[in-house]
């Protein structure tokens, strides 16, 4: 009969193996798992890069373009981007002195400039005298005519110059026969006129589009400064008074939200922490402050700071938006206070002796910082749009000051004509009012 020993290992107990529930997902902080989320929504990053790239756009434009916004290039008025800014180099200008223009009809006595524009004619049949007229549009059926240049009551003067702020471009030239009691007769004449844009050597030099020392003669061509989105009606560079317009509408855009979102937190979460009779009124104030009329307190703002007609407002406006502009955040912060104060931890907490500065400080407000980031984000573009607004109807910043309102305002004047004047800050408010409202 066989024997088997024994071996110690055969009488050890068998080790169990469970598969016991892990966190697959490590643990993030809240600015971790906010930015996970912010990654996955692409609307959301598309906005940040635009928020970041106006933020460029604001503080480090100015080092790169270092135009002054307040500095005026008469040459280039009112100029949309990408116009020709070659100059031909002329002799000064001299007077006219007219005497026989070859050729018939309404014609050009000589090519037309920048200098003058130099007219002549031949009597209209029937007219005692002629009317000329000027437009920058042509001439339809409605005989619009455009702004008179000259008048003659006989036909001794059959030429004439016009000086008055030419500028490169087309103009329609009508002329108008008179009848003998001085009214516009059927009879009339109209010329197509390309102007040229001309400057002397002394004003180029002047000017500094040319060095002393290069020479220069009468027929030769040099290049205006360069306005890479133009220039407004005063000549002012577009690109340099947007930067400066961003610099004010994102400081109230910023600032002021800022302000009264943080004194909203605590407002609201006071209230909603102590409770009872306290927070009745506290919310009562809230709801008093919220039937305020801000265009009127605006005013009146006005008025005590002593801020007179055409001065700008920018510290009324400042003063109004987070004296009125505050109970939306108390109301949502006090709504979160009120169901966070009742959670076990913070029942806990007290227990051992927390204090209630404590509790605000340490648990509570952490945990409505999702409601005030949306709440602020909310509310940039709202200050924004708020100061274009007020700026737009010349009670926010005043001119010369620029913003995105101001420079609005004075573009929707001339955005017929001249339509990049309010195109590039009406863009510029819509895309930063888009950017914040969907990162929010």
């Amino acid at each position: 009969m066989a024997t088997h020993s024994k071996a110690v290992l055969d009488f050890s107990p068998v080790g169990k193996e469970r598969d016991v529930q892990t966190l697959s997902r490590p643990s993030l902080s809240y600015w971790q798992d906010a930015w996970l989320r912010l990654k996955a929504n692409r609307r959301a990053l598309v906005s940040l890069f635009l928020v970041i790239g106006l933020l460029l756009f604001t503080l480090v434009g100015p080092w790169l373009w270092r135009v002054n916004p307040a500095a005026q290039d008469l040459d280039q008025v009112s100029q949309p981007p990408g116009v020709d800014r070659s100059a031909l180099i002329v002799a000064p200008y001299t007077p006219w002195l007219a005497g026989e223009v070859p050729g018939t009809g309404f014609r050009l006595a000589e090519p037309a400039t920048t200098q003058s524009v130099r007219l002549a004619w031949d009597a209209l049949p029937g007219a005692q005298g002629h009317r000329v007229y000027r437009n920058i549009f042509p001439v339809g059926a409605e005989r619009a005519y455009g702004i008179p240049r000259a008048e003659f009551f006989d036909n001794s003067t059959l030429t004439f110059e016009d000086r008055l702020d030419v500028k490169p471009g087309i103009y329609y030239y009508t002329l108008v026969g008179l009848n003998d009691d001085g009214s516009l007769s059927s009879e009339t004449s109209s010329l197509t006129v390309e102007v040229q844009r001309v400057t002397t050597v002394a004003e180029a030099r002047e000017r500094g589009l040319v060095a002393s020392d290069v020479a220069l003669a009468p027929g030769d061509s040099v290049e205006l400064a360069l306005h890479p989105l133009g220039t407004d009606y005063l000549g002012r560079d577009m690109l340099a008074r947007l930067m400066a317009g961003a610099r004010v509408s994102l400081f109230i855009g910023i600032g002021a939200p800022l302000c009264f979102v943080i004194f909203g937190v605590f407002f609201g979460s006071v209230a909603g922490f102590i409770g009872g009779k306290t927070d009745q009124v506290m919310m009562r104030f809230a709801d008093f402050v919220v039937a305020l009329p801000f265009l009127l307190f605006m005013i009146l703002f006005k008025i005590a700071f002593g801020i007179g007609p055409g001065e700008s407002g920018v510290m009324p406006m400042l003063v109004a938006l987070v004296l009125l502009m505050w109970p939306a955040t108390a109301r949502l912060v006090r709504g979160q206070i009120l169901q966070i104060r009742e959670q076990g931890y913070i029942s806990a907490s007290q227990l051992l002796g927390a204090k209630t500065h404590y509790l605000i400080l340490r648990h509570m407000l952490p945990n409505t910082l999702g409601v005030v980031l949306v709440t602020l984000t909310f509310a940039i573009p709202s200050a924004i749009f708020t100061e274009a607004f007020l700026s737009f109807i010349g009670m926010g910043v005043a001119p010369p000051t620029p913003s995105w309102g101001s420079m609005s305002n004075e573009g929707i004047k001339t955005m017929l004509t001249t339509p990049h004047e309010l195109i590039f800050p009406a863009m510029l408010i819509s895309i930063t009012v888009l950017a914040f409202n969907l990162l929010g």
